[in-house]
């Protein structure tokens, strides 16, 4: 339960926070702060635990196969604690930098949601759990990065920073789908047992291919490092959080997670190892020459993490170690040197290392700290990074290789060090010695002491774990090693001193020469002399959504139109190419039941059906109340069809569907505009007319092929003997596993409520959507009244409102509507309560209420009805949905799949036996969404009658008119 609540804390922080008020700045940072340091108890409460046992795992049975798993390892663990540890601390430090004017309740409520998904990703114990994680941080980075969305830099590095890492992730997830069908499973476990197995498969190179898009993507790593330096127009704090210790750790953290599965090849080499390499030498120079402190460090992030993933690369046992190692080493001085950068920024003014000068002397503890951490960047001895960088030019001086790649890869280490030592002591030097700046925004001084305090336990860390190593993270270490490599972990030391040896001679050799080359670029650089980074990431970005934009409407322009019919037409013709396909393959299935003698009724009850669908197609083009007439009266035979084949429910529902929307058609068509004869542009009329009967034959003969087609596919499903399909186990199990004698209800809200849950979640977006449509939609002025002039000349003077009302010509059927309301809504709840063992159902007593209301708006007007009659359909909306959800969450507390019904059997006094499931609730929700989705449509509609009436009989300059035309206005 540690482990749900670890994960779970953060998004409820969240949404406490996301309701504080905007000034509310102590008290975001109070709850970010309680949150960061309870999920940090209790990843230390699992230490022991996790040392003990290996691994601890939490699982809540979920649907189709998968459960939500929590599994924690040393590797989680060490990462749980360095995204807790370091939330913690950013927090306190964000307290102090976040300005009164921004809305800080807002920035923590951000920041909670990314921690929670950086904790989902890190202790998911399944692969599909951990894709959603995975594009839930690049989301909610995506709202951090464009915090201060006034700024166009800020939202351009969050697009940016969204479309490469999530385009990523999306690969990622076809990867990941790929190593579950290699695993014959998608939990960690049932993949690491399943390692040689995937080494071996043919889709290997390409999950490896694809995983790794998504990790490189993530860490920024070649050629997708660009986005990187741009997500530097976020607040400092996110810097010093998202961009050292967490999220582009999160790519470097899957390479390492799934090491036992996928290295140990060539192209694992290759692809990481060059990603990698490539990154470590960019990052390292890029960062020599940039000018703003932000821009030196997210280089030189680029160029650490590019190291962690070369050493990940190699295949080495040890060099895994090295990577694991130099994660810590680097989020405790990046972040420290991030917080340093935002101290200097917060108190100056700027970032330009060319106008920052001298501030040791008024900001002497900022410049300590920030000494010490660019120290431990650079590799000096006594510092963390030592540690870390001295084993990684160990591994690639002794790399077991018979390529160029054994001398290369020594050689590239030291250079990319010596850069490493010249850009750090450039950030140092440059920004806090030599003479005072004169030409600062602000006069700088020392920040509150509490403000420093992160930084400066960072940098303890650095001193403590390059002083004391084994003491301070040797256990950790080897908990987070041992968890990948298990048997085959190798002997390490992390011992200060090693001798005299060649990786050490190598440390010096970078020091020496870092040293060397600030000079030289110092000296170039007071001449004017620089060496610019040509290679511009974002150029080529913008060119290729530029270039992808251009193309996306070069197809639409081809292929979309604004016409319905055109657009129909794409529709069906994919529809059949898409069924015409398997179908080609395998032909068609034809079933061997026998088929039933024809009844001369049924037979002309089909025969007068097919003629109301050809009239209703026919009549559309001319007149759109006898098209709909004969659309009802295709409706009314299709729901006979069911109720003659034994299938009450669905004739009951189909009944009912017919009702509803024949009326709301009723209500919309008179906003249609007139027809409007096709007349093209600069073309004789008799070419024009065959061009639209040639178009009309077409779609006569597509339209005759997808008829066709389904019927054909209704006739091959009605032929199939009931043993060859799904039937069997729903009739034979509905009863005892359902405990529902309605088979379709069953099946409906217990074996697949899940796909219903779905269904009526889609409905209710739809309905939202029509909603707001409606409300910004003005009808076409012939559907609404007469030309203005001639309204002033018939109409000098608006009658009262409320002589517009229909109860005034409708009095007979609008008491009758009234009269049928209660009876409805008994009606209704009795479908409601009878459908799992009966015909009815959630769906049907939803309809036949909505119908209900439906009559009050036609018969008694839009004023008359919501004078006394509160529907509320956004409500009904939100509360089906949340009854649906919430009971199928009921069941986690009987530690069953989600949606699973529960259900008690019982006698009660005066009452007798007496059976009561869950299921009910859930219909109890499909009937409220039912109810609210159709009602929010109507009341749309109604809104344009109440538009329309003002329209007619009051002038556009009146108020009342206008506050009438608006959505919800009253009379």
């Amino acid at each position: 339960m540690k482990l749900m609540l670890i994960v779970l804390l953060p998004f409820v922080g969240s949404l406490v926070a996301s309701f504080l008020p905007a000034h509310a700045r102590r008290a975001g940072a109070a709850l970010a702060g309680a949150v960061a340091l309870a999920c940090t108890a209790l990843v230390a409460g699992l230490y022991a635990e996790v040392a003990e046992a290996g691994v601890v795992r939490f699982a809540v049975p979920w649907v189709m196969g998968l459960d939500f798993s929590l599994r924690i390892d040393g590797l989680a663990w060490l990462f749980a604690a360095l995204v807790t540890v370091m939330g913690a601390l950013v927090v306190l430090y964000a307290h102090y930098y976040m300005s009164p004017a921004d809305p800080v309740p807002r920035f923590f409520s951000f920041f909670l949601a990314f921690m929670g998904s950086m904790l989902g990703v890190v202790l998911s114990g399944n692969l599909i759990q951990l894709v959603f994680f995975w594009e839930l941080t690049s989301l909610v980075s995506f709202m951090l990065i464009a915090y201060w969305n006034h700024r166009i830099d800020a939202r351009r590095g969050a697009r940016m920073a969204l479309i490469v890492t999530g385009t990523g992730g999306l690969c990622m997830l076809a990867g990941i789908i790929m190593l579950g069908q290699m695993a014959g499973g998608y939990e960690l476990d049932d993949v690491f047992a399943a390692g040689t197995a995937i080494r071996q498969h043919p889709w290997y190179p390409a999950a490896l291919a694809l995983i790794a898009l998504g990790a490189l993507t993530k860490s920024a790593q070649f050629p997708f490092h660009f986005w990187l330096p741009h997500a530097m127009a976020a607040p400092t704090p996110v810097s010093a959080y998202l961009h050292s210790a967490t999220m582009v750790k999160a790519g470097v953290f899957l390479l390492a997670r799934l090491w036992p599965v996928l290295a140990g090849s060539e192209a694992w080499f290759w692809i990481v190892g060059g990603a990698g390499l490539c990154s470590l030498v960019l990052g390292a120079y890029a960062a020599t020459f940039q000018r703003d402190m932000k821009g030196v460090l997210a280089y030189s992030t680029i160029s650490h993490l590019g190291l962690i993933t070369l050493l990940l690369g190699l295949n080495s046992p040890l060099a895994l170690v090295a990577a694991v190692f130099h994660v810590v080493n680097h989020a405790t001085f990046k972040a420290s040197l991030f917080m340093a950068t935002g101290i200097v920024d917060h108190e100056t003014g700027t970032r330009d290392m060319g106008r920052l000068s001298g501030l040791r002397h008024a900001m002497p503890l900022t410049a300590s700290l920030a000494l010490v951490s660019a120290a431990a960047m650079a590799g000096v001895p006594l510092l963390n990074g030592f540690l870390s960088k001295e084993m990684f030019f160990a591994e690639t001086v002794f790399i077991d290789r018979a390529d160029p790649a054994h001398v290369l890869l020594p050689l590239v280490a030291v250079a990319s060090s010596t850069f490493s030592v010249a850009y750090s002591l450039r950030f140092i030097l440059q920004v806090f010695f030599g003479p005072r700046a004169t030409d600062l925004p602000r006069k700088p001084h020392e920040p509150p002491l509490w403000m420093l305090l992160p930084s400066a336990l960072l940098v303890l860390a650095c001193l403590v774990v390059g002083i004391l190593p084994d003491w301070a993270l040797g256990t950790p270490l080897s908990m987070a090693v041992g968890s990948v490599l298990g048997a085959n972990t190798p002997t390490y030391s992390l011992a200060v001193w090693h001798g005299l040896n060649l990786p050490l001679l190598m440390s010096a050799i970078a020091l020496v020469g870092g040293t060397v080359l600030y000079l030289v670029l110092q000296r170039r650089q007071a001449t004017g002399v620089l060496l610019v980074f040509r290679l511009d990431g974002k150029r080529a970005f913008e060119w290729s959504m530029a270039r992808l934009s251009a193309y996306a409407g070069w197809f639409a322009e081809r292929v979309a139109s604004r016409r319905l019919q055109t657009q129909l037409l794409i529709l069906v013709l994919f529809a059949v190419g898409a069924v015409m396909l398997p179908l080609w393959r395998t032909g068609v299935p034809w079933g061997s039941l026998t088929r039933l003698s024809a009844d001369p009724a049924f037979a002309l009850l089909w025969l007068i059906g097919g003629l109301c669908a050809l009239g209703a197609a026919y009549q559309a083009k001319y007149h759109r109340l006898a098209a709909l007439i004969f659309a009802g009266g295709a409706g009314l035979a299709t729901v006979l069809t069911f109720a003659w084949f034994s299938a009450p429910d669905l004739a009951l529902t189909q009944a009912m569907v017919e009702v509803v929307t024949t009326l709301l058609l009723l209500l919309g068509l008179r906003w249609l505009p007139r027809r409007i004869q096709a007349q093209e542009e600069g073309r004789p009329a008799e070419r024009a007319s065959v061009r639209v009967r040639l178009r009309r034959l077409r779609d006569l003969m597509v339209a005759i092929a997808a008829g066709a087609g389904m019927a054909l596919l209704s006739y091959v499903m009605l032929t199939r003997p009931v043993a060859e399909g799904l039937a069997p186990f729903f009739l034979t199990q509905s009863l005892p596993q359902g405990a529902g004698r309605n088979v379709v209800n069953v099946i409906l809200v217990d074996f697949r409520g899940f796909d219903t849950l779905g269904e009526i979640t889609v409905v209710g977006i739809v309905a939202l959507t029509v909603y707001a449509l409606l409300r910004r939609f003005r009808p076409a002025p012939e559907s609404v009244a007469p030309p203005l002039q001639q309204r002033e000349q018939e109409v000098p003077e608006a009658p009262d409102p409320q002589r517009l009302l229909p109860g005034d010509y409708l009095m007979l059927p609008a008491v009758l509507a009234r009269l049928i309301l209660p009876i409805a809504v008994l009606s209704s709840v009795f479908f409601l309560l009878r459908g799992h063992n009966a015909p009815g159902g959630g769906f049907v007593g939803g309809l036949i209420l909505a119908t209900a209301f439906l009559l009050q708006y036609i018969f008694s007007g839009v004023i008359w009805t919501e004078a006394r009659l509160r529907v509320l359909p956004q409500q009904w909306i939100a509360f089906g949905l949340l009854a649906a959800g919430l009971t199928g969450a009921g069941a986690w507390l009987a530690s069953q799949p989600f949606l699973s019904a529960l259900a008690w059997h019982g006698t009660l006094p005066l009452v007798g036996d007496l059976h009561l499931s869950t299921v009910l609730a859930f219909d109890l929700g499909v009937y409220m969404l039912v109810v609210g989705a159709t009602a929010l449509i109507l009341v749309a509609l109604a809104h344009q009658s109440l538009r329309s009436q003002h329209l007619q009989w009051r002038r556009p300059s009146d108020e009342t008119a206008t506050r009438l035309m608006q959505p919800g206005g009253k009379s």
